[in-house]
């Protein structure tokens, strides 16, 4: 045993590791990407990056029938995509314990919506932890193996942002020997047909029965009490906080264990207690169950319906005030929305397509989502991943729909999201022979969540490497004749393709090959990229005329000096992409020197 300040996802990969898990299969995405690039670690553990969420969870079926523990782990959104097999999952049951791993956005630090997984247990009929510290994020990851085999379920693990990435001690332990159990080949169990589903969907609700006396019995639920006057009942992040403004002014029944809900055990506690607060992010789940029990209580009606239940928004709303600040001149601190980094190889293409007029842009999952914001304010439209190629066929049909239209839709997604689910969307269009002009942004790695290896990458989870899966190849594999693969960098070439697909009646790919400029670059980058970080430019002020045109380029390594109405550029930011200097009218901006 030692004690450890670990994240929340750091300790939930130590928890799985404990637990003697023996397969690992994730997306990545924020707030839970650390979770298995730390399982990464454990050379007795099979990790992996799936294509997508959908695939992971399946992985983690398959790995489950043949004996292994196994556990799959997304952001919120991910469970979107991986509810086809989850809701059958909760039918067939388990071989070797699984656990699933939903990482929620109270807040939406960077999501596009904030969604309540807790929903997805209940729908599904799956039993769910929630943790409320790193210590009970590594506990409580070795007691779900423990129910999932115990009750033959797989289990569904919820986290927040804050219970992810805050940092506490964690006492850490030794990794049980888990031995892999036979594979189960059970028809009647994992083939589910309707016969069978007929029977084990009746078999599910026994389970539902024991798992609801178990939810009643486990130490995962706890009451604590103090002052009776008012009692919390809470589980997740919603905790810590709620005992940061209460302390021991109230009571509180901490649930760790919420699906099922411990009825009788909230029923007594509602009993002893005055005031019953319902303290939860998100959706009022735990408050209907209260509500449904015939308790009045203080939940959505007193606390926000959505965003975080920090402390000093539990004030706030219990209190009508918050904790003494220190109070500052907001006007002295500048805005610093985020952009793309300096270098970054989406910049070319943006600054082409955000100058063309009657485009009507459908965007993705991305770093380049950025590419919305100005200068470019160049997408118009971002819903999921995958959606902006399907999204660009059903817009532009209904645009062709009318004989005069003159409209063209521009549908952008990068090499990930392609990998992810873009695929199915280009074969959606090619099958049915639609026309919008579709952008696959190939930097090389999965960008926005901190560059983990794809499917086109050329290295696995573990960086050994793989098989490379050409984008190039399979666009025209699926019966795409019109592909052209180009440096975003080199402006006109970006323009000269832009222009060549919008001038087509028929589907056509543009991708754009350069790799994000914070990669690590492997051997093959290097070989095939000359130039990266090697190169940085300069503003000549003799020649410089305060045009300003270089600042809708969008890097922040160029700003301008107003007194002397000159461009300047950061010479530690600046990595040579040359897209400036092919801006300039004058030729202002030229190369300074090459660094070894």
């Amino acid at each position: 045993m030692k004690k450890q300040l670990l994240t929340g996802n750091e300790a939930a990969a130590r928890g799985a590791y404990e637990a003697g898990i023996h397969f690992a299969s994730a997306y990545p995405g924020t707030p839970s990407t650390e979770i298995l690039e730390n399982i990464t670690a454990y050379d007795e553990v099979y990790t992996e990056w799936a294509p997508n969420e959908k695939v992971a969870l399946e992985a983690a079926i398959g790995a489950s029938v043949a004996g292994a523990r196994a556990l799959c782990s997304m952001k919120h959104v991910g469970m979107n995509v991986a509810a086809d097999p989850l809701f059958t999952f909760a039918y067939t049951g388990v071989n070797g314990g699984t656990v699933i791993i939903t990482a929620d956005e109270p807040g939406q630090h960077s999501s596009q919506n904030e969604q309540d997984n807790r929903n997805y247990a209940k729908a599904a009929k799956i039993p769910m932890v929630e943790p409320s510290d790193s210590q009970e994020c590594l506990d409580m990851m070795k007691e779900a193996f423990a129910i999932s085999e115990k009750y033959d379920t797989p289990v569904i693990y919820r986290m927040t942002t804050r219970i992810c990435h805050s940092k506490s001690i964690t006492e850490t332990g030794e990794r049980e020997d888990i031995a892999i159990r036979p594979v189960d080949k059970n028809p009647m169990k994992y083939v589910s047909v309707p016969a069978n589903a007929r029977r084990m969907r009746a078999e599910l609700e026994v389970r539902l029965a024991d798992l609801k006396e178990f939810s009643e019995e486990t130490p995962l639920n706890r009451v604590e009490y103090h002052d009776k006057k008012i009692g919390v009942i809470t589980s997740g992040a919603a905790y810590t906080f709620a005992r940061e403004v209460f302390g021991e002014n109230a009571s509180y029944l901490k649930l760790g264990f919420t699906n099922p809900l411990p009825d009788k055990k909230i029923s007594a506690f509602c009993e002893e207690v005055e005031t019953v607060y319902i303290i939860e992010e998100n959706d009022p789940y735990i408050e209907e169950r209260v509500r449904l029990l015939g308790f009045d209580c203080k939940g959505k009606d007193t606390f926000p319906a959505f965003g975080e239940m920090t402390p000093d928004v539990i004030r706030k709303s219990v209190y009508g005030e918050t904790m003494e600040n220190i109070e500052y001149d907001h006007s002295g601190v500048v805005g610093r929305p985020p952009a793309l980094c300096a270098g970054c190889p989406h910049r070319g293409f943006f600054f082409d397509l955000g100058k063309r007029k009657d485009v009507l842009i459908t965007g993705d999952i991305g770093c380049y989502t950025l590419g919305f914001a100005k200068p470019y304010a160049a997408i118009d439209t971002t819903v999921c991943m995958g959606a902006s190629f399907s999204m660009g066929h059903g817009a532009q049909t209904v645009m062709n729909m009318n004989p005069d239209n003159k409209m063209r839709v521009v549908s952008v997604l990068g090499d990930s999201t392609f990998f992810h689910s873009g695929i199915n969307s280009l074969m959606d269009i090619v099958y049915n022979g639609s026309n919008p002009v579709c952008v696959i942004l190939d930097n090389r790695i999965t960008g926005m969540t901190g560059h983990q290896e794809n499917p086109g990458s050329g290295y696995t989870a573990k960086r050994d490497p793989a098989t490379l899966i050409s984008i190039e190849n399979m666009v025209r594999a699926m019966g795409v004749k019109n592909v052209k693969v180009v440096n975003p960098n080199k402006l006109s070439e970006m323009k000269e393709a832009m222009d060549e697909a919008l001038a087509l009646d028929e589907p056509s790919v543009i991708i754009t090959r350069w790799p994000c400029i914070l990669k690590r670059f492997s051997q093959e980058d290097l070989d095939e990229f000359k130039g990266l970080r090697t190169d940085k430019y300069e503003v000549d002020e003799e020649v410089c005329i305060g045009c300003r045109m270089c600042l809708k380029s969008g890097c922040p390594a160029i700003s301008f000096k107003q007194e002397e109405k000159k461009a300047t550029i950061d010479p530690v930011q600046c990595v040579g992409c040359e897209v400036c200097a092919q801006i300039c009218p004058t030729g202002a901006i030229q190369k300074k020197e090459a660094r070894a």
